[in-house]
């Protein structure tokens, strides 16, 4: 019978930084939440190949002081949260303490951060979770964030990351929801050395849609605004004509906090019944705002599914806010039905009654009728069966008169 031992603590960290650090994209979140919790308004994200040798996120935040940096990259150092009370009214992205030191673990990491009030900086050194120097540095006032060589100790994990441009595509994913949660801060994305993405800061949820989504998503969506109970939805969907055949554009935001729910899904597509084609989904970037009480964010370690207190209050306020927008959008496409003419109005290419029901035409149509040919006087007096008028000219054949045999003289 195998003995029980308590694990190693370098294998301890291995083992939780796999929970946190699952590939590149995931440490490029946790970095850019700890740059939006510290206040910033500007933040820039580097990789290079993927993020595997190469990622480094800066900010222009708080910053950390230089006698509380090594104990940021502990486990469960956290300035977010003091007690378990906290807990019930977690207002920030991060809380539980656990992402640098998860960093640190699998890759090296040099930070370099000065606080607002401090006049030097701060310069650490990491590799695998243990510190090799720390020492001043001049530099300006925020947070940089240099993890290289990711999973270098782990090989177990590192056989199973993708190629670089798949790495590469799902980080640039997660910059663009956190540029899609947060409008106030301008965002820059760099991909070896090339810029991707770059969104204005101005607070506006439009124009970070234009940015990230592109300007054709964004025109054909239209603005939602709504409110319930204790809870607020706005954004944008996208207009009936204008749905995908995939759910890849449905970006839902809790409390600033991007976040996978099937309450929000259903909610939004059922206020689409009847309304798109069968196979197209819609596309929308919605921001829930509901009391900090109300919402659990504690239920996953990556912190993406959430649980509601009253998950139906959820479904009405966003079936309703989405609904509310799709009936007043003016811009919606709509079939006009020609107006049916008067009766007594006649147009070239009618054909003109009498009250008995007799023909009436002019010599010219007459003419075009009979070929050019002038009709015999006992034809323009023709009786026909009333009728409607009619849209379409039709050409009526017209026979001769039948010539009468003539007898043989006696």
């Amino acid at each position: 019978m195998p003995h029980i031992q308590q694990l190693d603590a370098h294998v301890a960290d291995l083992i939780a930084a796999g929970e946190v650090v699952e590939r590149p994209a995931s440490v490029v979140k946790e970095l850019m939440e700890n740059a939006i919790d510290a206040g910033a308004d500007t933040v820039t994200v580097e990789i290079q190949h993927g993020g595997m040798s190469l990622i480094r996120v800066t900010d222009n935040g708080c910053g950390i002081a230089a006698g509380e940096a090594q104990t940021a990259f502990l486990r469960h150092a956290t300035s977010k949260i003091r007690t378990e009370y906290d807990l019930e009214a977690i207002g920030t992205l991060g809380f539980r303490g656990e992402a640098l030191a998860a960093i640190a673990a699998v890759s090296r990491v040099d930070l370099l951060s000065r606080a607002e009030e401090a006049q030097v900086g701060v310069s650490l050194e990491l590799e695998g979770g243990v510190l090799l120097s720390q020492e001043e540095a001049g530099c300006p006032r925020g947070t940089t964030m240099v993890v290289r060589d990711l999973f270098y100790n782990t090989p177990a994990r590192l056989k199973f990351m993708k190629k670089d441009s798949a790495e590469g595509a799902a980080v640039f994913a997660v910059v663009q929801r956190q540029a899609l949660s947060h409008p106030e801060v301008s965002v820059k994305f760099l991909r070896d050395g090339k810029q991707e993405l770059l969104t204005p800061g101005d607070g506006q949820l439009q124009s970070a849609l234009y940015a990230v989504l592109g300007r054709e998503m964004a025109l054909g969506m239209t603005e939602v605004k709504g409110s319930g109970e204790e809870m607020e939805v706005a954004g944008f969907v996208s207009r009936p004509a204008c749905c995908r055949g995939t759910r890849g554009y449905q970006h839902f935001f809790v409390n600033g906090r991007y976040v996978k729910s099937r309450t929000m899904m259903a909610a939004l597509e059922e206020a689409y019944a009847n309304q798109k084609m069968v196979g197209k989904f819609p596309g929308c970037v919605l921001h829930l705002t509901a009391r900090l009480g109300s919402v659990d964010v504690n239920v996953h370690p990556t912190k993406q599914e959430v649980k509601f207190t009253n998950e139906r209050r959820v479904f009405e306020a966003v079936y309703y806010a989405v609904r509310s927008a799709l009936e007043g959008d003016t811009k919606r496409p709509a079939a006009v039905l020609p107006k049916p003419a008067p009766k007594d109005t006649v147009t070239p290419n009618q054909t003109r009654l009498s009250a008995g029901g007799q023909v009436h035409m002019t010599a010219g149509e007459y003419r075009s009728l009979a070929g050019g040919v002038m009709l015999s006087d006992w034809t323009r007096s023709a009786a026909v069966s009333a009728a409607p008028p009619i849209a379409q000219p039709q050409v009526r054949t017209v026979s001769p008169a039948p010539r009468t045999a003539e007898r043989p003289a006696p």
